[in-house]
């Protein structure tokens, strides 16, 4: 006999589910929003201002995006009990399977977007640019910078965004000392701010002749991409900017012209750099965008009054700074120090199964 009782009131609460997080996420906020941003579009001298129209659209599709998944998830949620109760009422035993299956599918988008109503900071739905940097220790931290990087990039796949490499400096005789890297794609920078901060490897190192164990640090800065901050003003003069010959992959222009730039803010010292866009003047604009991104970043610590923001306090590259350990010997286990997340298997961690890392420091901030 086919009963799906467990099924049916597993649905009904994730209808619930779903209502609430209608109420959580604000999305009659979003659709009405939707509506302000069309009308701004039906003005006369709207599409005269290209800055003004890039923005509105870039709002649009994204106010758009957030309202389709939500109903797409609703209506999976309702489609689904309906068709387990049809299943029942007809007693289609073969049919089984292929609900409970649907059922497990279901659950899990419900848990997406569950996921997904926790990332409410104001530059969550952005792309992340994230920095890399080699701690103490040479080749074994470099190495293990690299192994970072390779992690997420991996990461960045499973999750269908796009990574492309800003800015590199490699190791004198392997690994990485440091890397930008662009994240892109839907809430990348809420999900990657999760990652920021001093990881430890321990392991047998491949560079030791006496095969010793070594510990090795190494830290990783995030921040979003903004792409336009009308509360964020840079004054030319305060900027100085330094062309240089491009050292890494790049086409034919690479070590011939001096395409890569260096941009220092005065005032702050912050310094930016990016090398891999194929002319001067496109690394010089991705290069304002990460300076853009770093002043946005300051103003909000201001803002906020707090030793942690959007990037957080990056703690120096040592013991007892990390807020997570990766260790291959004598045992295998992944652990981050902030939730006491635990994963034994640590090469589907390298290979980028980090997300339910990930979901536990979102839960728990």
């Amino acid at each position: 006999m086919v009963d799906f009782y467990l099924q049916k009131q597993q649905l009904i609460k994730l209808q619930e589910d779903v209502h609430v997080l209608f109420e959580a996420t604000d999305i009659a906020a979003v659709e009405k929003r939707v509506e302000e941003l069309k009308a701004e579009q039906n003005e006369e001298t709207f599409w005269q201002d290209v800055e003004r129209a890039g923005k509105n659209n870039r709002e649009l599709a994204s106010c758009e995006r957030k309202v389709k998944h939500f109903y797409d998830v609703k209506r999976k949620v309702d489609e689904t009990l309906d068709l387990v109760q049809l299943v029942e009422e007809m007693q289609e035993e073969g049919e089984v399977q292929n609900v409970l299956t649907e059922v497990n599918a279901i659950v899990e988008l419900v848990e997406k977007l569950s996921i997904e109503a926790l990332l409410k900071g104001n530059y969550d739905a952005n792309n992340a640019i994230l920095t890399l940097h080699a701690g103490a220790g040479g080749t074994e931290a470099q190495d293990w910078t690299e192994m970072l990087f390779r992690m997420y990039t991996r990461y960045a796949e499973r999750q269908g965004y796009k990574v492309s490499v800003l800015d590199s400096l490699d190791g004198e005789e392997a690994g990485i000392k440091s890397i930008t890297f662009m994240v892109s794609g839907e809430n990348a920078y809420g999900y990657l701010h999760a990652e920021m901060g001093v990881h430890r490897l321990v392991r047998i190192s491949p560079f030791d002749a006496n095969k010793r164990r070594h510990t090795s640090f190494a830290s990783l800065e995030v921040m979003p991409e903004i792409v336009d901050n009308g509360d964020i003003e840079i004054n030319p003069d305060d900027l100085k900017m330094d062309v240089y010959r491009s050292s890494g992959a790049g086409g034919q222009h690479v070590n011939k012209t001096s395409s890569a730039v260096r941009i220092t803010h005065i005032p702050t010292g912050i310094i930016v750099a990016c090398q891999n866009e194929r002319s001067q003047v496109q690394n010089r604009e991705t290069a304002m965008k990460m300076l853009l991104g770093k002043l946005t970043e300051l103003k909000e610590r201001e803002r906020l009054e707090q030793s942690q923001a959007l990037k957080g306090e990056v703690k120096k590259i040592e013991w007892g700074s990390q807020i997570r350990s990766y260790v291959f010997c004598p045992y295998t286990l992944v652990k981050d120090h902030r939730t006491g997340f635990e994963n034994a298997n640590v090469n589907a961690v390298m290979d980028g199964e980090i997300q339910d890392f990930i979901i536990e420091y979102l839960k728990k901030s």
